[in-house]
């Protein structure tokens, strides 16, 4: 019997706490539906992968940890499809390949791992997207400065730390919380949200 009373305030316990994170998550979401400048980051990303794609050009992503699985996730929405049957729209996770991570890494420094791949796969007119929760990622602020250094547009998903001051990125698309667990699940509406609208201005 204790048992069982002790399972029942443990299951008691921990369904209050996943109600708390699904209200977070809610409570997050409905403050970016007002957030204008988060929108229209959103939208103008949007526009900006466009003219990329219709220029034949290829979107590079990257990010660490958590964010280095939502820039695989986001690539192969791309390439594969999302909702509608279409061609591949071409995008490179940069976070994939363990043997050029460890080799960059080894070689130059772990601070130049998405430098060094986008000095060798990056052209003029790609677009390089860095997540990031904290905005602190040095590797990620190495890659954004090298990418405006070879005519890459380049814009940042991150958390309400945003990005250096200074930094220069062309649009910063900023979830409005210091919660890394609410960062991230923002960030996954944020790709499933552009994926959805490129698809339909792509396939129309």
């Amino acid at each position: 019997m204790t048992e069982h009373v002790d399972y029942m305030n443990s299951f008691t316990e921990y369904k209050e706490s996943i109600r708390g994170d699904i209200i977070a998550l809610s409570d997050l979401l409905l403050q970016l539906a007002k957030d204008w400048d988060f929108i229209s980051a959103v939208k103008e990303t949007c526009d900006v992968l466009e003219k990329c794609i219709r220029g034949g050009n290829k979107i590079l992503i990257a990010g660490n940890g958590g964010s280095a699985a939502d820039s695989q996730h986001f690539a192969s929405e791309l390439m594969s499809r999302f909702l509608i049957e279409r061609g591949p729209i071409r995008a490179i996770a940069l976070s994939t390949d363990t043997s050029i991570l460890t080799a960059v890494g080894n070689d130059y420094g772990f601070d130049q791992i998405f430098v060094r791949q986008l000095e060798g796969l990056g052209d003029p007119g790609d677009v390089f997207i860095a997540i990031t929760t904290s905005g602190k990622s040095r590797n990620l602020i190495n890659g954004i400065k090298q990418s405006i250094k070879m005519g890459i547009r380049t814009v940042a998903l991150c958390g309400e730390a945003g990005v250096e001051q200074g930094l220069g990125c062309d649009t910063v698309i900023k979830v409005t919380t210091h919660e890394v667990p609410r960062i991230q699940e923002a960030h996954s509406l944020v790709i499933h949200s552009i994926c959805c609208e490129l698809e339909q201005r792509i396939c129309r």
